[in-house]
């Protein structure tokens, strides 16, 4: 696979006026945008070709010839020989120099400089919250058994963690032995603050990239958004980077927003960041029915072999979503190894000897688009270079009339590099309407703290501009909605926006079948937008054959009146669906992000069906609370006998009493006449 690393750094020039020729006063002014990649060239032997000048080179954008304005040779001498004892090189980040949003800073240097010539620059990431005490201290151990014993002699290490504070440089690139021993030892003793030996869990409390409480615990966006700006940090240094990611797993659930994902990964693109996942887990070998801290696992399932393929698949999926990044950046993961050193070992002799090269796009428009690249060696027929093979343009959203503000959301919705500057958090589910069509209400949150509101209330009101589709599996688009989030902002309306998220709510009408939803939200105040990417699945009810017809089951933990204008919007739904969510004047918000608090209701709501017209029996269906295999709350039952094609259910659980963390609501719907059965376990979080 060919890899190219880009850095896009946009420039300004200008001549002051009262300098111009001609005795005349004159402002001349010049945007350009300088592309900064680098590329590996080796012989049929696997060795790097030195001694190559700009023009050796021969790079294309798009097939347009582009004029190199530097080529740097990076010798990396010892190609991940472990080093002797040396004088250390620390390179103090000045202040002029530190970027602001980080503790101690990446020291950076100007654009088209080459600040660490002839060095390995090594990134160790922990990402504190994605792994638990026992992963933590193997990692941090690891890390610290690597820079004792096996850093060569070109290495620079530099440390970043990622836990309660946010993102967080710990350590500036060094090679000073003693300083990053400091570093990892400060590391494990500010995370053993009970001072047994084992680290606490990472403080979840404080944001990162958008607001704290409920947001919080979509832990797969909170990773990848916390990934992204880790690799922005590194963008100002034009050397090949690779950062180590220490993390146990990650995976991607229905919960989280894809748009995140490839926003991460086309930022470590940009950044000429390689990432190179490594698993903290190291070798899993536990028993098929898990190991002596679980009960025992009941039901069929247990004898069939579907527990223990349960098991095995939540475990791949978990290092699915960590092979993607590596393969996407151009870095290499490591899995199932106890020796997690041999990761770091692998990543750094992956670093070969390279060239960076600079030029100045000649692609000026600044549409968002991608951009292929091609680099070829003159005069070498049987070298081989490594680089990837393009990067998206930058998309400058400038000041907008009203009929800019709409395009700009078109072209933001057609962009292949998502604009993730709004956190947002979905949830899709599904109503049969009839044997072949279904009601899909679509929820989505915004956090109110990234909006831009008058907190005083002074502002009369503000504005969400929504946009977005939904394409079949074929890619063509068969919904689309462009809706308004209009809020008056009365003093009243203001202290809600402050204590809870901002909720928007519409619906489509679908066939059976694979989708692939896209929505955009821009605050039509500053301008900033996010995207929410995700997939979802409308099964053909008619069908199903051996299991109770049901529709998805929503979660809800507030009941509000229809009318209510900080959360309903114009619908576009036709005037003969009824929406399953709205029933005597009020609405049952989904709980998007499945948290709850202790000191409401929960409600389940779901129908079943009989869409034949076969009544041989009632239905009886019941929710409980588990945690675990404990059950913690036994929910009412209900036993319904109509001849209705849809039969509603609606449960009310009480969590009063009920302590904070992780449970999982069970609902059971049984056929009494039919002799039929379906379950469902759905994970939810309940804090204060």
């Amino acid at each position: 696979m060919r890899r190219v690393a880009i850095t896009i750094v946009s420039m300004s020039l200008a001549l002051a006026p009262g300098t111009a020729a001609l005795s005349q006063q004159a402002t001349f002014r010049s945007s350009t945008t300088l592309v900064v990649q680098t590329v590996t060239v080796v012989d049929a032997a696997g060795h790097p070709i030195e001694g190559l000048s700009a023009a050796d080179f021969t790079v294309t954008e798009d097939g347009t010839p582009q004029a190199l304005s530097f080529v740097e040779f990076q010798r990396l001498r010892d190609d991940g020989a472990p080093r002797e004892a040396s004088s250390p090189t620390v390179v103090a980040a000045t202040p002029s120099d530190v970027i602001p949003v980080t503790a101690t800073g990446v020291a950076s240097s100007r654009v088209g400089d080459v600040r660490y010539r002839d060095r390995r620059l090594l990134v160790f990431y922990f990402d504190l919250p994605g792994m638990p005490p026992p992963d933590r201290l193997r990692a941090l151990w690891s890390a610290d058994a690597f820079i004792a014993s096996q850093m060569g002699a070109a290495d620079l290490v530099s440390v970043m963690t990622f836990g309660g504070n946010g993102v967080r440089v710990e350590q500036d690139f060094t090679n000073d032995r003693e300083r990053l021993h400091g570093v990892i030892r400060t590391i494990l003793e500010g995370e053993d603050r009970d001072g047994d030996g084992v680290p606490d869990e990472p403080d979840q409390s404080s944001d990162f990239g958008q607001n704290g409480g409920e947001f919080n615990f979509l832990r797969t966006d909170r990773q990848l958004a916390a990934l992204q700006t880790a690799v922005t940090m590194l963008k100002p240094l034009a050397e090949q980077k690779t950062l180590l990611y220490f993390v146990s797993g990650l995976t991607l659930s229905g919960l989280d927003n894809q748009a995140q994902l490839s926003a991460t990964v086309n930022a470590a693109i940009r950044a000429n960041v390689s990432v190179n996942p490594i698993d903290a887990r190291g070798l899993v070998a536990e028993a098929p029915l898990g190991g002596a801290n679980v009960p025992s696992p009941a039901g069929i399932g247990a004898f069939n072999g579907a527990v223990a393929q349960g098991r095995r698949d939540r475990f791949e999926r978990s290092q699915d979503t960590l092979y993607s990044i590596a393969k996407d950046t151009g870095g290499t993961a490591l899995f199932n190894y106890n020796d997690l050193a041999l990761g770091i070992r692998r990543a750094a002799a992956a670093v070969k000897s390279y060239y960076i090269l600079g030029y100045y796009t000649t692609r000026s428009e600044k549409d968002g688009r991608f951009r292929r690249v091609k680099v070829s060696v003159k005069g070498h027929p049987s070298a081989t270079l490594t680089y990837r093979e393009g990067y998206f343009g930058e998309k400058t959203f400038a000041k907008f009339n009203g009929a800019d503000k709409e395009r700009q959301l078109e072209d933001a919705l057609m962009l292949g590099d998502p604009i993730t500057e709004i956190a947002m958090a979905m949830e899709v589910n599904y109503f049969q309407l009839n044997r072949s069509e279904y009601f899909v209400p679509i929820s989505v949150r915004l956090p109110a703290e990234e909006l831009t509101f008058d907190r005083d209330g002074h502002a009369s009101r503000t504005e969400i501009d929504l946009i977005g589709e939904v394409k079949d599996e074929r890619g063509v688009t068969v919904q689309n909605v462009r809706d308004k989030l209009d809020i008056p902002l009365t003093a009243e309306r203001v202290a809600q926006l402050a204590t809870r998220p901002l909720q928007y709510e519409t619906g489509f009408t679908l066939l059976p079948g694979h989708y692939t939803i896209k929505l955009l939200a821009r605050d039509a105040t500053s301008g900033r937008i996010g995207t929410y990417q995700g997939t979802f699945v409308i099964p053909n009810l008619s069908r199903e054959t051996t299991t109770v017809r049901t529709s998805s089951v929503v979660l809800s933990g507030q009941r509000i009146a229809s009318s209510d204008a900080l959360f309903t919007v114009r619908q576009k739904i036709s005037a003969n669906v009824a929406n399953p969510l709205v029933s005597g004047g009020t609405r049952l918000l989904p709980s998007v992000t499945r948290v709850f608090s202790a000191s409401r209701d929960l409600y389940v709501r779901f129908n079943a069906y009989r869409m034949d017209g076969v009544v041989n029996g009632p239905l009886l269906a019941y929710v409980s609370l588990y945690k675990g295999d404990a059950k913690v709350v036994d929910g009412d039952s209900a036993k319904l006998d109509v001849t209705a094609a849809a039969v509603p259910f609606l449960f009310t659980l009480p969590l009063h009493g009920v302590s904070p963390g992780d449970y999982e609501c069970q609902v059971s719907v049984l056929d009494l006449g039919q002799q039929k059965t379906r379950f469902w376990r759905l994970p939810l979080v309940i804090v204060p």
